[in-house]
Order: structure tokens, then C-alpha cells, then sequence
């Protein structure tokens, strides 16, 4: 997905001019006159990921556009632009929340490092602020990625049940998010900022289920060597997300029921209960009415769990969600991975976008994450996903066989195509000077090293081909049939060429 530069000046010339150096470089650019259509366009709603704005205009200044952009908590990062350099104008721009600037007219390759750096910079803070509303319990539905239907759905239902202490069952596929939706109940919800204790029932060993859940105390079983809080105790004043809850065995089921129904636990080896204040939001990827009438989940449980249900959507159910979650990822993994990955191009978008999805956002997630680590161009391509594109990798033109290999020219079979890299690793263009001896390496193996032929097939003289072969440093390419070496000195060469 391109990021979206918003472009402010009134002078048109000028916004043309930065149009066509960022669009060159795969960004989507918009564009503003005055501040005033700045923040008008940002009020709309539209998507803009860094603005580029002129500090000098008629009506609001650059400078009051950008104090009032973050009085009304938009945070984009904004990079001035200047016809003068003066100290004071900097500083005054940078504490008013820029976070860079360039005095015009600016280099191209100013102005494309400038916003890399903006998204770079931004992605970062980005990346802090989850985190940070992930460890204090904070994340809400807002944070949740997909405008789709059903997620839309998901929200609505969500934010409706977080107002109250309902019990909540999340259903959906493996993969599809289902704790980020106990999260984002827990975050909107009165108990944000306490704990919220997530626990796999499925991957609790069978004969440790009722310690880890209820805790235990001291001596109440061999190994116990000291009094242990379980999950109900840790989340005390917060929200439990009980994982997989269709995996819990059917005598724990039983005490699972009357913590729900009594609000307190039974830990193991206590003499008396103690009363707990947690609200229940639980999950399953199975159909656990199904597992009611094959009598592996109790009946009243399940009643008692399945209050709200929330059906969290597979992710080919809401595919036009898949641009929105990779540009997240790739975020993310920027600044894990310390990459500088723009975006996807178009055809990885509408590639991944096209597929299926069975492992869900976790698949993405994790497609996405090794996309990353690998890539090296600036927007991940189709071959960065092979096994969903079924690309391969390009592979890097192997080096040229040595003259004294070739076989004898044969007039009557053409050679086969190797052609001449023009682009480099990365997609830059190469230098002149290295096509140009590839270009003649190739010649020279084509034509088995008859310099009269390469001379004519590149359309030059032979001395200037001979000076070429010295500056390029081929001469070990070009052998005379006594074996000595065939490109004349310069002696030689002069001689020849009168």
C-alpha cells in the first residue's frame, strides 16, 4: 500500500515539482494551497501518512497549520519546508512538533530521505504506543486493523459488550485473532489498566490444570513446596481470557462453573474459598455444541460461557482487510528487524489480497515477517512470498564462461540470449561504465574472441575497442593464437589506427 504525502504550498510550481520526485518513488501525494485545506483534508478523514508543508503562506502560516494540526491530535509526522534557513525558523518549527525540514529548492535525495525518515521515525513511536497499551491492558477496538463488515461488525458487538461484565465467548478459526478481541474488550472496558492474564486451557498439562487455574497451597501435593496464586487470583480486579476452554476436562469444567456462578475459588489444599472479582472472556476454534451433545463439555457451562457470543471472521471472509494488516506488519517488523521496507507494490497486494488464507492472520503475520527479513528493494515484491505467489526469487546472472571455453563461432546457429544486466541488486540502474564492459565481455565470448567481428558488431573502431578492453581491464579475455597477448600497446595502436 503507497503512503500518502500531503504536499502544502501555495506556490503550484513547486508542488508539481515534489509531486513528480515522490511519485517517481512509489508514494501517493495529495495536495494542499493554504493550511486551512490542510486541515481541512485532514478533518475529512482522508489517509495521510507525512505532510510536506511550506512555512510561509497566505492566510494560517505553515507554522500555526502545525500548531493547530496538534491541538486537534492529528500526529502524522510533518516536514517543513523553507525558503530561508535561519536558525530561529527551525527551532520554532521543530517545538511546534516538525520533525524535519529542508530549505528549497531541495535535491531529490533530500527530500525522499526525509520522508523515509518521517515514516521510519513515525512507524517507531507507533510501535512504542502499542506496546505500551499492550503491557498496561489499554488496547482497545479502536487498535483493532480491518474497516470490513465483519470486522466492523466485531467492533460494534465489542465495544457493546465491553460496557458491561457479561461473559463473552469468542468463536472463530485458529488464527484469526481471538485474544486481540479480549484484549480490545478488556482495554474498552471499566477494568482497563488492570491485569488481564490470558492461559491456554489447551496446553496445560491434564494434572496441572486445577493448580494453574485455582492455585494451591503449601504441602497440598507432592512437589508443592510453596503456596502458588493460580490464573483466577493474578487476574483479581482484571479480565481472564481462558483460551481454547473446550479443551478443559470435564472435573475442572465442574469447578470452572461454580467460580463462575459464586465468584470464588477452591485452591488446592485450602481450607476455606476466597472470593475473586474477575470478569470471564473465553475462546474456542471448535463447535462446542457439538461437544455438548457428544458429552465432552457440560451443558450448563457452555450456557454459562456462551452469554455474548462473538464470531471473530476468517480471513478470506474479509479479504479487503489484507492491505490495511500488512501495511501493520511491515511496521512492525521495520522496527523489530531494523528495516526500512516502504510498503508492497501493487502486485504482492492484489497477489496476497487474491488468496485464501487457511492459517488466517497469523499466516499473514507470519508471511509478512519473513517477506521482511528478506527482502532488500524497498516494497516487497511478489517473489518475497513465494509459496503464495509461487514466484521464485530472481536469480543473479551467473558469471560468464572464459573465452578459452567457449566453443568456435558457428554462423549458422545464433547464440543463445544472455543478455546485459541494466538494473542492479537492489532495482537502481547500473553505471554506464559497467554495462558497457559487460557489453563488451559479452561480445568478445560471443564472437570466441575474433576482435575484428566485435569491433564491427558494437559499431566502433578497433583501436578504440582495444583501448576499451586495456580500461576495462578484459585483457586476459583476448589472446592471439600464439598465445601472447592480442591487444596491441599503444605504440601499436597508434600505428594502426593511421
Amino acid at each position: 500500500m503507497a503512503k500518502t504525502v500531503l504536499v502544502v504550498d501555495d506556490d503550484p510550481t513547486q508542488r508539481r515539482l515534489i509531486q513528480a520526485v515522490l511519485e517517481r518513488d512509489g508514494f501517493a501525494v495529495a495536495h494542499a494551497q493554504s493550511g486551512d485545506e490542510a486541515i481541512q483534508h485532514l478533518t475529512s478523514g482522508a489517509t495521510v501518512d507525512v505532510v510536506l508543508m511550506d512555512l510561509v503562506m497566505p492566510g494560517i502560516s505553515g507554522q500555526d497549520a502545525l500548531i493547530e494540526m496538534r491541538a486537534r491530535g492529528f500526529n502524522q509526522p510533518v516536514i517543513v519546508l523553507t525558503a530561508t534557513g535561519g536558525i530561529d525558523t527551525v527551532v520554532q518549527a521543530m517545538q511546534a512538533g516538525a520533525c524535519d525540514f529542508f530549505v528549497k529548492p531541495a535535491s531529490p535525495e533530500r527530500i525522499t530521505v526525509s520522508i523515509r525518515n518521517a515514516l521510519s521515525m513515525g512507524a517507531l513511536k507507533g510501535e512504542v504506543d502499542r506496546l505500551k497499551k499492550h503491557a498496561t491492558g489499554r488496547t482497545t477496538f479502536n487498535d483493532l486493523i480491518g474497516g470490513s463488515v465483519p470486522m466492523m461488525t466485531v467492533k460494534r458487538m465489542g465495544e457493546r459488550a465491553a460496557k458491561s461484565s457479561i461473559p463473552i465467548l469468542i468463536t472463530g478459526e485458529s488464527g484469526v485473532g481471538k485474544e486481540v478481541i479480549a484484549r480490545a474488550v478488556h482495554g474498552s472496558s471499566d477494568r482497563a489498566g488492570k491485569p488481564f492474564v490470558a492461559v491456554n486451557c489447551g496446553a496445560i498439562p491434564e494434572n496441572l490444570v486445577e493448580s494453574i487455574l485455582f492455585g494451591h497451597e503449601k504441602g497440598s501435593f507432592t512437589g508443592a513446596s510453596d503456596k502458588h496464586l493460580g490464573k483466577f487470583q493474578e487476574a483479581n480486579g482484571g479480565t481472564l481470557f481462558l483460551d481454547e476452554v473446550g479443551e478443559l476436562p470435564l472435573d475442572i469444567q465442574v469447578k470452572l462453573l461454580r467460580a463462575l456462578q459464586e465468584s470464588e475459588i477452591d485452591p488446592v489444599g485450602a481450607k476455606r474459598s476466597i472470593k475473586v472479582d474477575v470478569r470471564i472472556v473465553s475462546a474456542t476454534n471448535r463447535d462446542l455444541s457439538q461437544a455438548v451433545a457428544e458429552g465432552r463439555f457440560r451443558e450448563d457451562l457452555f450456557y454459562r460461557l456462551n452469554v455474548f457470543p462473538i464470531e471473530a471472521p476468517a480471513l478470506r471472509h474479509r479479504k479487503e482487510d489484507v492491505p490495511a494488516l500488512v501495511d501493520c506488519f511491515i511496521r512492525r517488523f521495520n522496527v523489530e528487524e531494523g528495516k526500512s521496507v516502504v510498503g508492497a507494490s501493487a502486485e504482492t497486494l492484489a497477489c496476497l489480497t487474491a488468496f485464501d488464507w487457511p492459517g488466517n492472520v497469523r499466516q499473514l503475520e507470519n508471511a509478512v515477517y519473513r517477506a521482511i527479513v528478506l527482502a532488500d528493494a524497498p516494497y516487497l515484491q511478489p517473489h518475497d512470498f513465494p509459496a503464495i505467489s509461487g514466484v521464485a526469487a530472481p536469480i543473479e546472472s551467473a558469471t560468464p564462461t572464459p573465452a578459452s571455453l567457449a566453443p568456435a563461432l558457428d554462423l549458422a546457429a545464433p547464440p543463445q540470449d544472455a543478455p546485459v544486466r541494466i538494473l542492479d541488486g537492489r532495482g537502481h540502474l547500473r553505471t554506464l561504465e559497467e554495462i558497457e564492459r559487460d557489453l563488451i565481455q559479452l561480445a568478445i565470448e560471443v564472437y570466441a574472441g575474433h576482435m575484428s567481428e566485435v569491433a564491427r558488431r558494437l559499431g566502433i573502431g578497433r583501436s578504440t575497442l582495444y583501448r576499451k578492453v586495456r580500461e576495462q581491464g578484459l585483457d586476459a579475455l583476448v589472446r592471439g593464437e600464439d598465445g601472447e597477448d592480442a591487444v596491441p600497446d599503444a605504440k601499436a595502436e597508434a600505428i594502426q589506427a593511421a
